[in-house]
């Protein structure tokens, strides 16, 4: 325990850097002063402006391909090498679809007030556009390697440099230092779904140091161990199975306590586009809170922009590679159009915030905790116990599949750096047998290691400022590609 207190020391300074780069340059008076643009970091501006810049080139993509990634999904790979369009879709959305769908969504929410989720919906419809540029620039940059296709950020980066061997390798090694200090909180995450799950089964209450969370810490480390070690048409296969299953289930919930709160619709909708251009004080009273808080949930959620998917994309057997552009820009649509509204459609109509018998300013600070309450409230006393139950699972899997397709993409990812198989099987080894047993161990020994989770948020933001100037440069290669599509159509 000490020892991992000590790690945790190491990144202490990491923190207000972290802090102050997210916030810049709105650590600033005189920049936060400046009407609506004031409320926006550099890292929104930046991937907002991408999304609004490749809308209007592509001439509103997302919209007119929309039906077109549909029929796509439908297709088999035609080879043996590589996967299907529709595995590759499982494949990334197992990575967008994740822990923060909830609690991001409602922390956004509890934040800005009901219209951030207009704010959300805006950001995702541009996202869709960047999405798809980054996709397609995954597909025409990708290469073979025996049975599979590997590509993504680090190779359409070392591509757009001038194929400078030393550019892919900073890429990839910053996709990889980012992807491993993520995978101990999806471990906490999966920790406190399945932790729960126990409680509800056996109607008692376990602390860490109980052998339930012994049981799960283990099973986390030999299932990831196990699928992960089965290369990537394994993980394919695996979020092949997940992804649907826990989606249909998160979103039967929903459909389930919307028909018991039907009334409540019509509230729902007037919150979000009213509190989207005049918010409660409750929530600040300010739109650039909303706004801000909407948008940032937004792009953080479905990753558009970043390049943190885009090894999925890469290893697609598309016909032409906007094919997967296309895909790819409908994972956004399914991440921020339907599971975060679904997220925040019930919290939303729970509306806590006006119930005398709930302390709202208490219950704020613990995002999950209120979620959770806030399906206490839309659902029967009798249905509690299985509505929660069917959440928890749905967060455990959620997290879980998350942590499959990082370590995925921290495989594909290092086969930038060197394609040695004892290079690729230590990387492996790093993921599945260091950093999952480091999450394990916290949570056994009872450390929350803040410093060592902010490590993720700074890393995160490192990829956009990689990622964007990358996309922008390669931008003439997405759009020509699309015209040569559409010439041939």
């Amino acid at each position: 325990m000490l020892q991992l207190s000590r790690v945790n020391e190491v990144f202490s300074f990491l923190g207000p850097v972290t802090d102050f780069l997210w916030e810049f340059p709105r650590n600033f008076e005189f920049y936060k002063n400046i009407p609506l643009i004031g409320n926006f970091t550099l890292a929104i501006l930046l991937l907002m402006g991408c999304g609004m810049y490749f809308t209007m080139r592509l001439k509103f993509v997302q919209i007119r391909y929309f039906k077109k990634s549909l029929q796509i999904l439908k297709n088999k790979s035609s080879n043996q090498v590589g996967i299907s369009p529709m595995a590759a879709f499982l494949l990334s959305s197992a990575t967008r679809i994740g822990p923060g769908n909830i609690m991001g969504v409602t922390g956004a929410v509890l934040a800005g007030g009901p219209g951030a989720l207009f704010w959300m919906w805006v950001s995702a419809f541009f996202g869709m556009a960047t999405s798809f540029v980054e996709a397609t620039l995954a597909q025409i940059f990708k290469e073979k390697n025996e049975d599979d296709y590997v590509g993504g950020i680090a190779y359409y980066g070392r591509k757009l440099l001038n194929n400078s061997k030393l550019a892919g390798l900073v890429i990839a090694g910053s996709y990889i230092f980012y992807a491993l200090f993520t995978l101990p909180s999806q471990v906490f995450h999966m920790f406190t779904a399945f932790g729960s799950l126990a409680g509800q089964i056996t109607g008692a209450v376990y602390t860490r140091t109980d052998n339930v969370y012994i049981v799960i810490g283990v099973s986390i480390i030999i299932f990831t161990f196990g699928i992960i070690f089965g290369g990537i048409k394994r993980v394919a296969a695996v979020t092949d199975f997940i992804v649907p299953i826990m989606a249909v289930l998160y979103f039967g919930v929903a459909l389930f306590l919307i028909a018991l709160n039907l009334d409540k619709v019509p509230y729902f909708f007037s919150a979000v586009f009213k509190g989207a251009f005049s918010p409660s004080a409750l929530f600040g009273g300010s739109i650039g809170i909303a706004l801000q808080q909407g948008i940032k949930r937004g792009l953080m959620s479905n990753e558009a922009g970043q390049g943190t998917v885009t090894m999925a994309a890469a290893a697609a057997d598309a016909k032409h590679p906007v094919e997967q552009g296309f895909v790819q820009q409908f994972g956004v649509f399914i991440d921020t159009f339907v599971i975060c509204t679904i997220s925040g459609f019930l919290v939303i109509i729970a509306s806590i915030w006006n119930l005398d018998t709930h302390n709202f300013e208490v219950l704020r600070s613990d995002k999950l905790g209120y979620f959770i309450e806030s399906l206490k409230v839309l659902s029967p006393a009798s249905l509690n116990g299985i509505i929660q139950f069917i959440v928890s699972l749905c967060y455990g899997m959620f997290a879980f599949s998350t942590i499959l397709g990082m370590i995925a993409f921290i495989d594909i990812s290092a086969t930038e750096i060197c394609r040695k198989k004892i290079f690729l099987i230590s990387m492996k080894l790093i993921s599945s047998l260091i950093f999952i047993p480091f999450g394990v161990m916290c949570v056994w020994s009872g450390l929350e290691l803040d410093n060592i989770w902010v490590i993720s948020d700074f890393t995160n933001l490192v990829m956009v400022f990689i990622n964007v100037p990358l996309i922008l440069l390669g931008f003439n290669f997405a759009e020509k590609s699309l015209k040569e599509y559409e010439l041939n159509q």
